[in-house]
C-alpha cells in the first residue's frame, strides 16, 4: 500500500501543478491583451514619420494607396476607417488604421489561445478521472495484487494507444503525401478538388452536380472549415518550427486570418485517409505558407451483425397509369416473369385515371390472373385528371392489410428479383426509406442505328455510358413502408400532371429523422420513351420535363455526332469521289 499512496501523492501534485499553470496562462493573456490594446497618451505617434514614409503602401501596415481618399476595410474583422477628420494627421491616421488591424490580429490570437485553454481543461477533466479510475481500483483490491493489476490496466491502455498512432503513422507513410507512387495508367490516378473559401472546383461531377459551386452539403462544409481552422491555429500558434529541410523557421509578427487563405486542394484516398494542401499569403508578395495536413482513416470497426429475414415481407408495387396501355403490356410481361414467377412475395396495385382503355387493363389483370393463377393485384378507378403523386397516394392508403412496404412504380420501368431484395433490405419502419438511383436507357434508335438493330428490352439492359446513365436527378421510385408514408403526410395531392411531386416527399424524409438510402441499383432501368411536355404545364414543371427530354435521348458523344452529321456526310462522300477517281492507287 505505500507504493499505492505515493502514486496516488503524485497523481495528485500533477493535477496541482496543472491547475496552477492554467491560472498563470490566464493573468499572462490578460496583460498582454492590455498591453498591447491600450492606446498611447502622446499626442505624436512614435511610428507616424516611419508609417508615413514615401513607399509605405502596403495595407497591412496602415497606408494608403496613391489616389485613395475614401474609406478602408481593415483586418479579417472587416473595421470600416473612414476619411480622416479635420485637425487629424496623417501619422495619425496611419497609426490608428495600423491599432486596429492589430487589435484584429490580437483577437484572432486570443480566440485560439481560449481554444487551446478549453482543450487542456478537458485534458485535465480526463487525468482526474482516470486518477479516479485508479484510486477505486486500488480500493477494490488488497496488497501488491490490487496494485498490480491497476497498473496493468494503465499499462493495457497506453499500449492500445500506442498501437492505434503507429496504424496512423503507417496509413500516412502508405499514402501519396511526400512521394508519388508508379500507377498502371491514366485512370488510375486519384484527382484533387481545389477549393477557396467560398468555392468548390470538382471534377467528379454526375449530372445534377455544377464544376464550380458552393459546398452546400453539411459534412463537406463543415470538413473544410475545420481543415481551415486547424490550420490557421498552426500557423498563429508560437513554436520552434521548422521547414521541411530541418532548418529553423524566421520569426515572423504576423497573425493570419481567413482572409489570407488563397487556395487549397484535397483528395481522398478510400483505403488511407485524405490529404489537404492549404495556401496561404505570406508577409510579402512573393511570399506563401503552405500546410500539408492528412487526416488518416482508422482500422475497420464492426458496428453490428444480423440476421435479416425477407421471407414474409410483402411488397405491394403501385402504379398509377392513364391510357398507355402497350407500355403496362410490356410491364405485365416484366411483372409476370420477376414478381410471380421468380419472387412470389409481391402485390400490385393499379390506379387507372379515366375511362378510356380501362377495359383492356382489365382484361389484361385478369389473363395473367388465369394464367398463372396470381390474385395478389388491386385495380382502381379515378374518374379524374392524371396526376402520379394523387395516384400514389390514394394506392398506398387504400392498403387495408397492416404495414406492408410500398414500391412506387412507373409503367415504363423494368425491375429485377435482385432489386425487389434491394427494396426489402435498404427498408425499416420507422428508421429507413430506400431511394434506389435507376439506369435510364438513352433513344435505342441513336444507339443502334437503325430500328431493324435494335435488340430486345432484356439484351439492351447493359449498364454503359454508351447505353444510358445513372438518373440521379430522379426522386420517383422509392421503397418505404406505409406507416412511415402516412406519417410523414403522403405526397402534395395538389401538383397535377408531370413531375414535381416525388422531390417534395424526398425533401420530407431528408427533413425527417429517418434515414434515407440512396444508391445506384444495378436491377433498376427506366425504358426510353418519346417523351411530350405539355404546354399546360407549369413553367417549372415544363422546364424539368425539358430538360429530362434533353437527358434521356443519347449521350454528349452521341449528341456532338448528330450535330456535326452534314460535316461527317460531306467527308465521307469525298473519300468515296476519291476512291473512285484513283482505284488503282487506293
Amino acid at each position: 500500500m505505500p507504493h499505492a499512496a505515493m502514486l496516488r501523492r503524485g497523481l495528485l501534485a500533477w493535477v496541482c501543478r496543472v491547475g496552477g499553470l492554467l491560472v498563470l496562462l490566464c493573468c499572462l493573456l490578460s496583460l498582454l491583451y492590455v498591453m498591447t490594446c491600450s492606446p498611447p497618451h502622446s499626442d505624436t505617434p512614435p511610428l507616424s514619420h516611419a508609417l508615413s514614409r514615401p513607399g509605405s503602401n502596403h495595407p497591412s501596415l496602415g497606408g494608403t494607396r496613391p489616389g485613395s481618399h475614401g474609406a478602408m476595410a481593415g483586418g479579417a474583422g472587416g473595421a470600416v476607417v473612414g476619411p480622416p477628420q479635420s485637425g487629424g494627421s496623417p501619422g495619425a491616421q496611419s497609426y490608428q488604421v495600423l491599432l486596429q488591424e492589430r487589435e484584429e490580429q490580437h483577437r484572432h490570437h486570443i480566440s485560439s489561445l481560449k481554444k487551446e485553454i478549453a482543450e487542456l481543461k478537458e485534458a485535465l477533466q480526463e487525468r482526474s478521472q482516470q486518477l479516479k479510475g485508479v484510486q477505486e481500483s486500488l480500493k477494490r483490491g488488497a496488497g501488491g495484487s490490487v496494485e498490480g493489476g491497476g497498473l496493468g490496466e494503465t499499462q493495457g491502455a497506453k499500449s492500445q494507444q500506442a498501437d492505434l498512432q503507429e496504424f496512423l503513422r503507417s496509413q500516412l507513410s502508405k499514402a501519396e503525401v511526400t512521394a508519388g507512387i508508379r500507377l498502371p495508367s491514366e485512370y488510375a490516378l486519384v484527382p484533387f478538388e481545389s477549393f477557396t473559401l467560398q468555392r468548390v472546383y470538382q471534377l467528379e461531377m454526375g449530372l445534377t452536380r455544377h464544376p464550380e459551386e458552393k459546398p452546400v452539403r453539411k459534412d463537406k462544409r463543415e470538413e473544410l472549415g475545420e481543415v481551415l481552422e486547424i490550420a490557421l491555429h498552426s500557423l498563429n500558434t508560437p513554436s520552434s518550427q521548422r521547414d521541411s529541410g530541418g532548418a529553423a523557421e524566421k520569426t515572423t509578427s504576423k497573425v493570419y486570418a481567413p482572409s489570407d487563405f488563397i487556395e487549397g486542394i484535397t483528395r481522398t484516398e478510400k483505403d488511407k485517409g485524405t490529404l489537404y494542401e492549404l495556401t496561404f499569403r505570406g508577409e510579402s508578395s512573393n511570399e506563401f505558407r503552405r500546410l500539408v495536413l492528412f487526416r488518416p482513416f482508422g482500422p475497420l470497426m464492426k458496428v453490428k451483425t444480423e440476421r435479416v429475414d425477407t421471407a414474409s415481407v410483402l411488397i405491394n408495387i403501385i402504379v398509377p397509369l392513364s391510357r398507355r396501355t402497350d407500355k403496362f403490356k410490356h410491364f405485365m410481361q416484366n411483372f409476370r416473369e420477376v414478381c410471380v414467377r421468380q419472387d412470389g412475395r409481391v402485390h400490385l396495385t393499379v390506379v387507372y385515371f379515366g375511362k378510356e382503355q380501362m377495359s383492356e387493363v382489365r382484361s389484361m389483370l385478369e389473363n395473367m390472373s388465369r394464367e398463372v393463377d396470381f390474385k395478389n393485384y388491386t385495380l382502381l378507378q379515378l374518374d379524374e385528371e392524371f396526376s402520379r403523386g394523387r395516384g400514389l397516394d390514394v394506392g398506398a392508403r387504400a392498403w387495408k392489410g397492416g404495414n406492408v412496404l410500398l414500391f412506387f412504380c412507373d409503367v415504363d420501368i423494368y425491375f429485377t428479383a435482385d432489386f425487389l431484395n434491394s427494396c426489402r433490405l435498404n427498408t425499416q419502419p420507422g428508421k429507413k426509406v430506400f431511394y434506389p438511383v435507376l439506369f435510364s436507357q438513352y433513344n435505342p434508335t441513336l444507339i443502334y442505328g437503325s430500328p431493324e438493330h435494335i435488340p430486345t428490352v432484356e439484351q439492351q439492359l447493359v449498364i454503359k455510358k454508351e447505353t444510358g446513365f445513372w438518373r440521379d436527378f430522379g426522386f420517383g421510385m422509392t421503397c418505404q413502408y406505409r406507416s412511415d408514408f402516412i406519417n410523414i403526410g403522403g405526397f402534395d395531392i395538389d401538383i397535377k400532371g408531370w413531375g414535381g411531386e416525388d422531390v417534395h416527399l424526398y425533401r420530407k424524409y431528408l427533413h425527417s429523422n429517418l434515414l434515407v438510402v440512396r444508391a445506384p441499383s444495378r436491377g433498376l432501368f427506366h425504358l426510353w420513351h418519346e417523351k411530350h411536355c405539355a404546354d399546360e404545364l407549369p413553367s417549372d414543371q415544363y422546364h424539368m420535363c425539358m430538360q429530362s427530354k434533353a437527358m434521356n435521348e443519347a449521350s454528349h458523344s452521341q449528341l456532338g455526332m448528330l450535330f456535326f452529321r452534314h460535316e461527317i456526310e460531306a467527308h465521307l462522300r469525298k473519300q468515296k469521289q476519291q476512291h473512285n477517281s484513283n482505284p488503282k492507287k487506293t
